[in-house]
């Protein structure tokens, strides 16, 4: 595990941090390191917390551009089949 050190947090900022602390019974070092894992998709643990990511970025350029042109009839409404 490494250490990070964060300088110059505002005093709102770490007012909030403070007060989310407090208020989930945690310590803000805990707090932060969940709300950095949550915000790039991780657990903490460092496991993807969705059940997709591991199909992100498989497709070659030539794939999702045959995708892409699949999918062009999809970009219109028609309108008979939505009746007022």
């Amino acid at each position: 595990m490494s250490s990070l050190t964060i300088h110059s947090i505002d005093v709102v900022l770490d007012d909030r941090l403070t007060e989310e602390a407090r208020k989930n019974k945690k310590s803000k070092n805990q707090l932060i390191k969940e709300i950095l894992a949550r915000s790039l998709g991780m657990t903490e643990g460092g496991l993807y917390s969705d059940d997709y990511r591991e199909f992100c970025g498989v497709w070659t350029t030539a794939e999702h551009q045959a995708f892409e042109a699949s999918q062009t009839g999809n970009a219109s409404i028609d309108t008979e089949d939505w009746p007022s």
